[in-house]
């Protein structure tokens, strides 16, 4: 059974609309002009980076709290390249996580378990290489 179901429409492809079926995400979108559109809307690229990210650094948090440790905070950027792919595309992804209360081991640890853990990080095994990076910050003065 599902925990969680949404579902999102889009219309135009790379150079539409689209909407969540509750109406709380309504986006525009374009081409970027890397690619030879006109650019000035999101991109499906961006839209994955960002859902990416959030769920990474969510599932950081998760396994921090479990295993409790003591993060202070986290943060994830997510890079999300469009690749060639012989007559197609492929994605690349990126993903340089922070976090803060932790040493350098424990945080490179803490974010391979959250790899194990997202939901996006499973989603992609075997069809997406994911670069990890971790830069563990001194906790906040107190």
């Amino acid at each position: 059974m599902a925990l969680y179901t949404t579902q999102a429409r889009v219309t135009g492809g790379r150079a539409g609309h689209g909407e969540t079926s509750d109406g709380l995400l309504k986006v525009d979108l374009a081409l970027p002009k890397e690619l030879g559109g006109q650019g000035g809307a999101t991109n499906p690229e961006q839209l994955f980076a960002v859902g990416y990210a959030a769920c990474f650094e969510s599932a950081i948090r998760f396994v921090a709290r479990k295993q409790k440790l003591p993060l202070d905070d986290a943060a994830v950027s997510a890079t999300v390249s469009l690749l060639p792919n012989g007559e197609g595309f492929k994605l690349g992804v990126a993903l340089a996580a922070e976090t803060k209360g932790l040493d350098q081991a424990v945080a490179e640890a803490l974010v391979s378990a959250a790899h194990q853990i997202c939901p996006y990080s499973n989603a992609i095994k075997g069809n997406i290489e994911v670069a990890l990076s971790t830069v563990a910050l001194p906790a906040k003065a107190a």
